[in-house]
Order: structure tokens, then sequence, then C-alpha cells
């Protein structure tokens, strides 16, 4: 299991960033297609923290043992994973060409700063291997929130103006969310519940891949 969950970490970095890179140099005369890149670039680089201790750990030492890089990576990927959604969102309003919603921004926003408050406390205790389950559960709390209002915004942006690509990545979005959720609630008492992070893995390397096939579409 340990060569599995290696191999598939270094095929799902490589890939994010080689489409990313691709996406990014598409995009010189496309702001959308650029931002899209970044947005892509953004998650490898956050994964990377934590993927990469996590496959040294499981070729090496173990996980115990690499608890603190462990922890630490996790943390940047938290952060990371915030400015993808601020990201995103983003995008949507390009796309479709949103301006002036402000309250919509501030709320977002709200979000966006209470998930990272939530993060940066120090009762996360990031360094240990068990970390404090609750913490886990009230810092996601607002990233789910924000999760769920980009996609909503994007599904009915989608469907309103028939937009197939968008669709495909608001319905990405909803299927990384509900693998999540579970991961985040359960993963301390069932450790069987973890093996839900591939597919979840696979939809934010779905949107990436999107990005990078529709790149002309996206002009």
């Amino acid at each position: 299991m340990k060569y599995f969950e290696s191999i598939f970490n270094v095929f799902y970095l490589t890939s994010v960033f080689y489409m990313s890179i691709k996406t990014i140099s598409a995009g010189k005369n496309s702001k959308l297609v650029k931002l899209f890149g970044l947005m892509g670039l953004t998650l490898g680089l956050g994964d990377s923290f934590h993927l990469i201790p996590r496959i040294y750990a499981l070729l090496t030492t173990g996980l115990e043992a690499n608890a603190a890089a462990l922890g630490v990576g996790k943390f940047i990927t938290s952060i990371t994973m915030t400015i993808f959604y601020v990201m995103l969102m983003r995008i949507w309003e390009i796309r479709f060409n949103i301006k002036n919603d402000k309250g919509l921004r501030i709320f977002a926003g709200i979000l966006v700063i209470c998930r990272i408050v939530l993060t940066l406390l120090p009762e996360n205790q990031w360094t240990l291997r068990k970390a404090p389950a609750i913490w886990g559960i009230y810092r996601n709390i607002p990233f789910t929130i924000l999760g769920v209002l980009v996609v909503y915004l994007i599904l009915k942006e989608a469907n309103r103006q028939k937009d197939v690509i968008f669709k495909k990545i608001g319905i990405a979005v909803l299927i990384s969310f509900a693998c999540y959720i579970p991961v985040v609630l359960y993963s301390n008492t069932y450790s069987l519940v973890g093996i839900l992070m591939i597919p979840k893995t696979l939809a934010y390397l779905w949107i990436v891949y999107i990005g990078y096939k529709e790149k002309k579409n996206l002009q």
C-alpha cells in the first residue's frame, strides 16, 4: 500500500505541475487561462509541502517519526487550498463577467479570514501525529461554506449560460468536498475513511485537467 500511495502522489504532483505550466504558457493573451494555470500551480505547490514529506515518510522511517514535517506540510496546504478557492472564485467572475458584487466578495473574504485565523491558532497542534480532531472540524467550517458557495455560484451560472466546461468544474469541486468532509469528521475514528482522499485528489486533478484541455475554449 505504501508503494501504491507513493506512486500515486508522484503521478498527481507531476501531472498537476506539467498541466499548470503548460496552461500558464498558453495564457499569455488570456487573463482567464493564465489565472487557471496559476491556480493549478498553487494547488501543486501547496500539496507538495504535505505529499513530498509523506512520500519520504512512507518509504523510510514511517509516518510517526516524521509527524512534525507532515504537520507543517498540512498547515501550509490548508493555507494554499484557501487561496486556490479565492482564485477559482475570481476565475468564475472573469468567465461570467460578474462585476460589482461587493456583498459577495465581503462574505467570501470573511470566510477566508476565518479559515486562515483558525488555521494559525496554536490549538491545532500541527506537529503532533494525532492533532486534536475538533480543531480540524473548526477550521474546515468556513472552508466548507466557501466551497459550497463556489459550487453554487459556478453551477448556477454554468447552467444558466449552458457552459459545459464550468459545469464540469462545479461537479469536480462538489465531488472533492463530498469526499473530504467524511475524512475531516471520521478519519480519526475510522482509518479506512482516509481512502476517500484518493477520489478527492482525483477531483482536483480533474479541475486542473479541464483547464489544460480546454485552454483554447477559455480564451
